[in-house]
């Protein structure tokens, strides 16, 4: 019997990447694809200000094929349900996929708005990481080696400082109690450049960070690997 075919949505943040990770390790699944919306105003991952070109540069450490989905700015509900609509009707044509998966931890209004969007598209919603303690999984995740940076903090829940820092052991003993250890409640987001599901780091040098509609962002740039 063939695995189901799994398209996961990618946002570049340590949560997609750890998805795949447990997706891989169970082996019930085969994940064929990455799925990243994009600020197509910036040519950024929307909230985590990521560049295209990193988010290329994971596709490509994770050896698999990314489809990316161009946003306008500002985007109305209906332009981004009709732009994700087609193309994970592309996704299940080009890659047979049967399944989306998502890096979601605990929300259920956002897992309630997945699953009915994916009603009557014969796609079939998973979430991997659903309900883990997020305590235990935030530890898990930098003991077993995954490396990530906080690009984007929200002023009103973490100080300026913690953009640009990476996710580790110190800095999940520095957060507030307020604050959920994955940043679950958007308090902050991450890019993922180091881990078990990455076949080599990817590279990247922190650039400039501004603060800008109520957020602050710690841009990163992209950096040739080194051949040494």
């Amino acid at each position: 019997m063939n695995k189901p075919r799994v398209l996961l949505c990618w946002s570049s943040g340590k949560d997609s990447a750890w998805a795949l990770h447990v997706l891989r390790q169970g082996g019930a699944v085969e994940v064929v694809g990455l799925l990243t919306t994009l600020n197509a105003a910036f040519d950024r991952v929307a909230m985590h200000a990521v560049r295209r070109t990193l988010v290329v540069a994971q596709a490509a450490a994770v050896g698999l094929p990314l489809t990316l989905v161009h946003l306008p700015w500002p985007c109305s509900n209906e332009l981004y349900d009709a732009a994700m609509r087609a193309a994970l009707d592309t996704a299940q044509a080009d890659l047979g996929v049967t399944h989306v998966a998502f890096g979601d931890l605990f929300l259920e209004d956002i897992r309630a708005y997945r699953e009915e969007r994916l009603q009557n598209t014969g796609l079939t919603p998973l979430f991997p990481l659903w309900g883990l303690p997020t305590d235990i999984l935030a530890r898990e995740m930098v003991e077993q080696g995954l490396k990530a940076r906080l690009t984007c903090i929200d002023p009103r829940h973490l100080p300026a400082s913690f953009a640009g820092r990476t996710f580790d052991t110190g800095l999940l003993e520095d957060l507030p109690a307020t604050v959920d250890p994955c940043g679950e409640n958007g308090e902050f987001h991450t890019f993922a450049f180091d881990g078990p599901m990455f076949a080599h780091p990817v590279s990247a040098q922190p650039g400039e960070v501004v603060e800008r509609d109520s957020f602050v962002f710690a841009d990163l740039l992209p950096r040739e690997q080194s051949n040494a």
